[in-house]
């Protein structure tokens, strides 16, 4: 098997021509280093050696979820026997830009580390799948509603603090609009609609959900609250997809203090089967918009 070399192409879900952002490039480099590791034969517990850390260290590395040292590159790179200048060069050059900040960086004393990964993989996604029983997407919120479940979630936070991750979330979902925007698939529970108390609040939100749900790259479905079964028991979810071959499909689970990232081959199945079974109880498409319509009418 021949040594891997290290490539950051494009990915979808960024402006047209633009490079894959810091999130990406780290867990692209750190996926080229664990084929590194395992083609020469070294064992995560004696690369940690060489770089004065633990295994669990490399793991994290290798899952692209801490930054990368230019030195600690460069020795596992001349432990797995990487001599070739060109390449090595290649190696540190992806680790540098890996270790930009990203577009977020400025929000980063009110986002949690733990959301910051999940950023990097929504803007590098080419699909984005998501089941939401309770709330409206974030990347379809209106900003008013978006204002509302922040304040819920925040209640000690100032009026500008609230503001800020409001301008957060606007922007994330200014990645809809580019280009090359990823393929949007949400499914929502339509009692996450009866939840909008506010008419005017119900109202704006339903016409935007219209808007959204006709683009081309965009497909909305709703849940009726007598499915038949109930199919989710653990919650919301995303499964996001990815045109670069070094990543793997990621599923992934919010919690209230804290995040799942699942990567597995059998647990990135289970979720493919209650998503493709919630797709089938939800209204279609076409059914969607259709009760949309009828719905901000009457609102």
């Amino acid at each position: 098997m021949g040594i891997p070399r290290p490539s950051h192409q494009p990915l979808g879900g960024r402006p047209a021509g633009g490079p894959p952002g810091p999130t990406v490039l780290r867990i692209m480099l750190g996926s080229q280093l664990r084929r590194l590791r395992e083609v020469s034969g070294v064992t995560a517990e004696a690369a940690g050696y060489v770089i004065r850390a633990s295994h669990a260290k490399i793991s994290r590395m290798e899952h692209g979820r801490v930054g990368f040292k230019e030195r600690d590159v460069a020795d596992l790179l001349t432990l797995y026997g990487v001599t070739d200048q060109r390449q090595r060069g290649s190696f540190l050059e992806l680790a540098r830009q890996a270790n930009e900040p990203d577009w977020w960086h400025q929000y980063s004393d009110i986002l949690p580390s733990r959301f910051d990964t999940y950023l990097g993989l929504e803007q590098a996604s080419s699909t984005i799948r998501t089941y939401q029983p309770q709330l409206v997407p974030d990347l379809l919120q209106t900003r008013e509603l978006a204002r509302a479940v922040i304040r819920f979630c925040h209640p000690s936070e100032s009026a500008a603090e609230i503001e800020r991750r409001v301008d957060l979330l606007m922007t994330r979902q200014e990645l809809l609009t580019h280009p090359n925007a990823p393929q949007l698939w949400a499914v929502i529970d339509q009692a996450a609609l009866w939840r909008l108390e506010r008419r005017e609040v119900l109202r704006d939100q339903i016409e935007h959900l219209i808007t959204m749900a006709e683009l081309p790259h965009v497909k909305l479905q709703l849940l009726p609250r007598y499915s038949g079964e109930y199919v989710a028991l653990g919650g919301p979810f995303t499964i996001l997809r990815f045109n670069e071959p070094d990543l793997p499909d990621i599923v992934y689970l919010e919690q209230l203090t804290g995040a799942l990232y699942l990567d597995k081959d059998e647990d990135v199945h289970h979720y493919r089967i209650i998503m493709d079974r919630v797709c089938v109880l939800a209204k279609s498409p076409a059914q969607t918009i259709q009760y949309l319509n009828a719905l901000y009418k009457e609102s």
